[in-house]
This record gives structure tokens, C-alpha cells and sequence, in this order.
């Protein structure tokens, strides 16, 4: 008999498990795809810094769903209420989701409390991209900054966090790095629950 097994029905397709289906996208498909949205949005700015602004609100409307869909799926809609949680929630669990590996690593800054940072050698986002001289600093690792800050928002961790290419030495392409500075509440929540 054909289809004598049961078979589960899904409702809803946010309760399909994760490990069904397909689960990657073609790497040429989201290179041109994102390759137009830096192009759109470089056509409706003026300068670079508003362009990595528009990058970093596309990409925090991103990391907000996907906080959702992964606290859904994988956490019974439980969220991390500790910094040193959410921070490895997002170096491990989104990454991988998101680039199919976890984070290169994941530092605490030395000069200063409320710093951390995210490095990436080669960052998906800026490995298909070849800058312009006349655009000097341009770093489409603000698209992934702004996934990070979505997240971290979403969690109740707000946090100002920024795209930076780090020269490497031997390395002809800068690592990109991450940089979180967690607002003060945040810091003083973590004090006081110890």
C-alpha cells in the first residue's frame, strides 16, 4: 500500500522542524540578490555612510525574524536573558543558521566593559564584492551588523554594532569584525542578576 505510513500535517509552516527540506539557498542566487540591494540603495544615497545605514536597517528587519523563527523552532519560545547567552546564541546558533557555520570567534573588547566582537575571516557578505576606489571604506558587512542588531534588539539586549575591516597580516583581504557596545541598562540588568 502506497502512503501506509502516518505522516504528520503541519498547520503552520513555523512549526515544520528544521530539519526538513532543503535548508540552503543557492550561493549565486543570494550573491546577485544582494548584489542588487547594494546597488538600489547605492542609487538613492549620497555618500557611504547612509548607504551602510540602509544596509544595516535591511539587515536588522532580517535578524529580528529570524529570532523569532529560531526561538520558535528551537527554544519553545524562550529567550536568553544573560549577555554571555544571547552572545553565543548569535555567534553559534544564528551564524550557522545564516552562513552555515558558526562565527569565526567571538572576543570581549580589553579597553573597554560593554565591547565585544564577532570576527569573520572571510565574510559571506563581502566576499563576492569588489569595492571601488572612490568608496574608500565601504564594508557590506553592514548588512550583517544590522542582522546583529536585530537580533540583540529583539532579545531586549539593544546594542549599537558596526561593520570594521581588520587588516591581516600574510592575508590579502581584511577579516571583517563585528563590533557590539551594549547600552548601559543592559550592563547594569547583568550586574544586578549577578
Amino acid at each position: 500500500m502506497i502512503g501506509a505510513g502516518k505522516i504528520k500535517q503541519y498547520t503552520n509552516v513555523l512549526d515544520k522542524p528544521l530539519s526538513k527540506g532543503k535548508q540552503e539557498v543557492s550561493l549565486s542566487a543570494f550573491a546577485f540578490l544582494f548584489s542588487e540591494l547594494v546597488q538600489y540603495n547605492q542609487t538613492q544615497v549620497d555618500n557611504i555612510a547612509e548607504l551602510e545605514r540602509r544596509l544595516e536597517d535591511a539587515g536588522y528587519a532580517v535578524g529580528a525574524r529570524v529570532l523569532e523563527l529560531l526561538c520558535h523552532r528551537d527554544k519553545g519560545n524562550r529567550r536568553e536573558t544573560r549577555l554571555l547567552g544571547i552572545l553565543s546564541f548569535v555567534h553559534s546558533t544564528v551564524w550557522k543558521v545564516l552562513f552555515g557555520k558558526v562565527a569565526d570567534s567571538l572576543e570581549k573588547g580589553t579597553e573597554h566593559e560593554d565591547e565585544y566582537m564577532i570576527s569573520e575571516k572571510e565574510l559571506l557578505v563581502n566576499r563576492f564584492i569588489s569595492i571601488p576606489k572612490d568608496m574608500g571604506t565601504f564594508n557590506c558587512g553592514a548588512f550583517v551588523a544590522g542582522i546583529v542588531r536585530g537580533v540583540l534588539d529583539g532579545a531586549g539586549f539593544p546594542a549599537v554594532v558596526t561593520a570594521h575591516f581588520v587588516p591581516v597580516e600574510g592575508q590579502q583581504r581584511p577579516r571583517t569584525t563585528i563590533l557590539i557596545k551594549f547600552a548601559e541598562e543592559v550592563l547594569q540588568r547583568e550586574a544586578r542578576l549577578g
